[in-house]
C-alpha cells in the first residue's frame, strides 16, 4: 500500500494538480478582455506590469496593504496559517527523503523541531480561522458547509502527520493516513476554491494591471482611455 501510494500514484496526483493549476492560470488570462474589462491591457503592457508587480509584493507583505494593516489580528493569522502550510511539506525533511529516493534530488531540510512547530501553527491558526467564522457575523453568513469541508481537508495531512510524528496509536496505519490526506489535498487544488493558491496571484495581478494603467497609474500620459 505504500509504495503504490508514494510512487505511480503519487505523480498522477501530482499531475493532476500541477497540470489542473496550469490549466486554471491559462484559462484565467485567457478570460481577460480589453472590452469588456475596460483595461488596455496589451497596448500599455510595461505600466500593466509595474502596476501587477506592486498590487502582488503589497498583498504578499503583512504591513504592505490597507486591508492587512486594518485587522492585525486577523493578518497575524493568516501569513501564520499560509507560511506553514507551504513552507512544512516543501522542506520537511521525511518529504524530501522521499524526493531523493524518486528524483535523486531534494530541497534544503528543516529541522524537526521547527517542522513541529509549523505544523502546530497551521492547526492553531486554522481552529482561530474557524472561530472567527462563528463569532463574527459578516463572515459568518458568507460560511459554507463547503468552507469549513475545505479547512478540514487543509488541515487533515498536518493532524495526522503529527500524530505519526509522536507514534500515537498504529504508527503504519497513520503515516498511510497522512499520505491519503496530502494527496486529497492536492487533488483538490485545481477543482476547489483552493486554487486561490495559484488565483490569487492572477487577480492580484489583473488588479494591479487595471490601476497601473487606467486608474491613476499613467496619469500625465497621453492614454485618453
Amino acid at each position: 500500500m505504500y509504495e503504490l501510494l508514494t510512487g505511480p500514484l503519487l505523480w498522477l496526483v501530482f499531475a493532476i494538480s500541477f497540470g489542473g493549476l496550469l490549466v486554471r492560470i491559462v484559462l484565467y488570462f485567457k478570460g481577460l478582455s480589453q472590452q469588456l474589462d475596460r483595461v488596455a491591457y496589451k497596448a500599455h503592457m510595461s505600466y500593466g506590469l509595474k502596476g501587477a508587480f506592486n498590487s502582488i509584493i503589497s498583498w504578499l507583505n503583512p504591513v504592505g496593504a490597507r486591508g492587512w494593516r486594518k485587522k492585525p489580528g486577523f493578518t497575524f493569522i493568516f501569513f501564520a496559517f499560509h507560511i506553514g502550510l507551504l513552507l512544512t511539506p516543501i522542506f520537511l525533511a521525511a518529504h524530501n527523503i522521499m524526493l531523493q529516493e524518486n528524483l535523486g534530488f531534494s530541497l534544503p531540510q528543516m529541522p524537526a523541531f521547527l517542522a513541529d512547530l509549523l505544523s502546530w501553527t497551521v492547526i492553531v491558526a486554522c481552529v482561530a480561522i474557524i472561530a472567527r467564522r462563528f463569532a463574527l457575523p459578516e463572515v459568518r453568513i458568507l460560511t459554507t458547509a463547503y468552507d469549513y469541508l475545505l479547512l478540514i481537508i487543509t488541515v487533515a495531512p498536518f493532524v495526522t502527520g503529527l500524530i505519526a510524528r509522536y507514534h500515537m496509536g498504529d504508527y503504519n496505519f497513520w503515516l498511510l493516513t497522512h499520505i491519503i490526506t496530502g494527496e486529497i489535498w492536492l487533488l483538490c487544488l485545481p477543482f476547489t476554491k483552493l486554487s486561490h493558491c495559484v488565483l490569487f496571484f492572477c487577480s492580484r495581478a489583473q488588479l494591479g494591471m487595471d490601476y497601473g494603467i487606467k486608474r491613476g497609474g499613467m496619469k500625465g500620459s497621453t492614454f485618453s482611455w
